[in-house]
């Protein structure tokens, strides 16, 4: 697969997973790595995914950690660490959910949703026990992202800017946590009034 071809969340979770590997004396980095380290970015699109499903990234990700943990480690010097068969398989499928999805680079969904499609072992069995499933996950980042397609190395950044960048006030009237207006009568027109001169 061409890295050329990864959104800038995606080549940094590739880039965290290396450290997490070198920090932890391991001298592999396999897809629970990548795990961790798409865990560990609550403003990447993974986070508010799994929030979406009903799962607790923090607490998933101290799964993923213990799995970590586990790992054969190597103390001697001159180690280098490298990226297992496992992430190559990874993203070329993680490329080809980009293909189904009709998306020009490889996000960091399509590394979850990769990850997903993983049976048995590692990334996928942490994420299939946390009750996400291939499905639900489509589901929820069409919920997420909406129609939206990757089209750029930085797309994350347009997904849910409402959210992000702005307060919903509709909402926050209905938990009935602004202050009433009252006694503001004057005020209240005078601002209708000047709004609805301005085009």
């Amino acid at each position: 697969m061409d890295l050329g071809k990864l959104t800038i969340k995606s080549r940094a979770a590739l880039e965290d997973a290396q450290q997490q590997a070198v920090a932890r004396n391991q001298q592999e980095v396999l897809p629970e790595h990548i795990l961790f380290a798409l865990l560990s970015d609550p403003e990447g699109v993974v986070f508010p995914l799994l929030q979406h499903l009903g799962v607790q990234p923090r607490q998933l990700r101290d799964r993923v950690d213990e799995a970590l943990d586990a790992l054969p480690k190597v103390f001697a010097e001159g180690v280098e660490v490298r990226f297992g068969t496992a992430v190559s398989r990874l993203l070329q499928s993680a490329g080809t959910e980009a293909e189904a999805l009709t998306d020009e680079y490889v996000s960091t969904e399509h590394l979850l949703l990769a990850m997903l499609g993983i049976d048995g072992a590692g990334a996928g069995r942490l994420l299939a026990d946390a009750g996400v499933t291939r499905e639900a996950a489509l589901a929820a980042l069409a919920e997420v992202r909406g129609r939206r397609r990757v089209t750029s190395e930085s797309p994350e950044d347009t997904f849910q800017a409402l959210e992000k960048y702005g307060r919903d006030l509709t909402e926050q009237a209905r938990k009935g946590s602004l202050d009433p207006v009252i006694g503001r009568d004057e005020e209240v027109r005078r601002v209708i009034q000047v709004l609805s001169r301005r085009s």
